[in-house]
């Protein structure tokens, strides 16, 4: 069971700073996303313990790296096929979203 809590830890740990780096700003980004405190959300990037129920739900939602992860832990990586679209729908939409604002200012 240790091997395993110490594997999870390590591949969320590798998948955040995947998705958003190892910076101070990276931990308060995923402190945003999840509500955890800054010493939890740094022994997730140090993979001294990884995020549980509620933060791991927050993560995956808002990291399709933490999502991917998940999936490979779980053996489903077959179901990884539509999370790159969805992460691209979702770039897409956020630049969007900088253009109309763009136009509106402009």
């Amino acid at each position: 069971m240790e091997r395993h809590r110490e594997s999870y830890a390590v591949a969320i740990a590798h998948a955040l700073q995947r998705e958003v780096g190892g910076s101070r700003q990276a931990v308060k980004t995923v402190m945003r996303w999840t509500g955890a405190g800054e010493r939890t959300v740094k022994n997730w990037f140090a993979a001294k313990s990884g995020p549980r129920g509620e933060h791991l739900a927050a993560l995956a939602s808002h990291s399709d790296e933490v999502f991917a992860a998940f999936l490979a832990l779980t053996g489903r990586q077959q179901d990884r096929s539509g999370i790159a679209l969805h992460g691209l729908r979702q770039k897409i939409a956020a630049l969007l979203e900088e253009i109309d604002g763009a136009v509106t200012r402009g």
